[in-house]
């Protein structure tokens, strides 16, 4: 599984369970359309540090990295450690 197939299957799970996986497009943004609201920013935040071993304390939490399905999984590939949800 990718990085966004994961990501993807995470933001259905928990804020789009009536929706489809392969209806929620890469470059969907999650915050301009109310998907992710500052709440769910923060369960993003714990389960990107769950998952990947990213540690938030340590790294830039810029909104626009948390916008999209593709801009989280670039995030992902910049920042977790190799060793972490490797793929």
């Amino acid at each position: 599984m990718t990085h966004a197939q994961a990501v993807k299957a995470f933001i259905v799970k928990e804020f789009l369970p009536d929706v489809p996986v392969g209806e929620l497009a890469d470059d969907h943004d999650l915050l301009e359309n109310g998907i992710v609201d500052s709440l769910g920013l923060l369960k993003v935040i714990a389960w990107l540090e769950d998952r990947y071993g990213i540690d938030a304390d340590t790294v830039d939490l810029d909104p626009e990295s948390f916008s999209t399905v593709a801009a989280i999984a670039a995030f992902i590939s910049e920042t977790a450690p190799k060793t972490a949800g490797a793929v």
